[in-house]
């Protein structure tokens, strides 16, 4: 399949709205750390190494598609612009980790986009799967299922004592990072965020931005993830994400219901603000398009905005991204100039919608 699918196509199945409790959970990821036995790590290795690792596991996977019962793509990283690298990882798709390594490394990720296995990246091996809503036991079983297919074929860096040996000696152990991406704009709105992140590091979770370490949390979406892979199976550390995520969701559902109860003029005159500004602004910078993109989100959960597709938003929240409006242009894009174009494409995005609304609307008179 050809990158300019993967470029060009906004919306991946992961985005799809769908899941249980999506309407705060947008996203669910499980990624495996694995190295390759006999090796030096990416840290120390050489192109030689590097070279004779992409090849061995892109081989094995794409080998495996039939078993699978899906096909990938194998993305040389080397071949790609910084603009399509830059376009990947706003999709989830690439880590910065990987788009801006030096060496040979690669991408192989499914059709859907819902799988993508990162070659040479912080380890020889990454592989991540994305699933919408709150579903970690069943991406899990996926990315253990692609695992357990590498691993018949190819040498794994594995000791009895510490388990999965990585670069990183945070994630030896089982190698796994269970990550949930949540939208908490009542928990942010009513100063609680703070609190919660606290309690949260106390049970051995982190609480990171939009794009993991490192990023903010850009329109109230957070990742709360596990922090330790070493002395706990990958049961436990699911089981434990399922439980802090269930009582988060638990949270954000009262905030909403207070917020609701006590300032509904406030908060339905602020959703509605952040629709028409979405709806007639000519400039618009990526904080205030996340924040909202977050309002509007918040509005359709509660009922308060009708007739706009969650899709839509989630579509809007990728190709805000600057390397996404560059692709969209097809030219390169200084700050002002995105600002403008990203305005101008939330408009025709949200008046196309409501077009198609108003045309169904109107079929159903005739």
């Amino acid at each position: 399949m050809s990158i300019d699918r993967f470029l060009d196509n906004s919306i991946s199945s992961w985005m799809a709205g769908d899941g249980e409790h999506s309407d705060i959970v947008m996203s669910t990821r499980i990624r495996l750390a694995r190295n390759l036995n006999g090796y030096r790590f990416p840290l120390a290795f050489t192109e030689d190494e590097a070279h004779k690792i992409d090849q061995s596991v892109s081989a094995t996977l794409l080998d495996a598609n039939e078993d699978l019962q899906m096909n990938f793509s194998s993305i040389q990283i080397k071949d790609l612009s910084e603009l399509s690298r830059q376009v990947l990882v706003e999709k989830h798709l690439i880590s910065p980790k990987l788009a801006n390594s030096p060496m040979t490394g690669s991408a192989l990720i499914s059709d859907d986009e819902s799988v993508s296995v990162m070659v040479n990246e912080e380890d020889h091996i990454r592989i991540q799967c994305l699933f919408p809503g709150l579903q970690i036991q069943e991406a899990y079983k996926q990315a253990d299922t692609i695992d357990r297919i590498l691993e018949n074929e190819l040498p794994y860096a594995f000791d009895e004592q510490f388990g999965y040996l990585t670069s990183c000696p945070t994630n030896t152990g089982t190698g796994l990072r269970a990550s949930v991406m949540m939208h908490l704009p009542a928990l942010t709105m009513t100063k609680q965020m703070n609190r919660i992140i606290t309690i949260i590091s106390r049970l051995g979770m982190v609480v990171r931005g939009i794009y993991g370490e490192g990023s903010e949390a850009l329109g109230n979406v957070y990742q709360v993830s596990n922090q330790t892979t070493l002395g706990k199976s990958e049961e436990d550390i699911i089981a434990d994400l399922q439980s802090i995520a269930e009582q988060i969701i638990q949270k954000e559902r009262e905030a909403r219901d207070a917020l609701l109860k006590h300032s509904a003029n406030t908060l339905e005159d602020r959703l509605y603000r952040s629709l028409g500004t979405l709806s007639f602004a000519r400039i618009m910078a990526t904080e205030e398009a996340a924040k909202c993109l977050s309002d509007v989100r918040l509005g359709i959960d509660m009922g308060l905005i009708e007739d706009i597709d969650m899709t839509i938003l989630n579509e809007c929240m990728v190709f805000m991204q600057p390397g996404f409006l560059q692709q969209y242009a097809g030219t390169t894009l200084n700050t002002s100039e995105r600002d403008t174009f990203r305005a101008k494409l939330l408009r025709e995005r949200l008046q196309k919608a409501d077009k198609t609304k108003t045309k169904g609307e109107n079929s159903y008179d005739v």
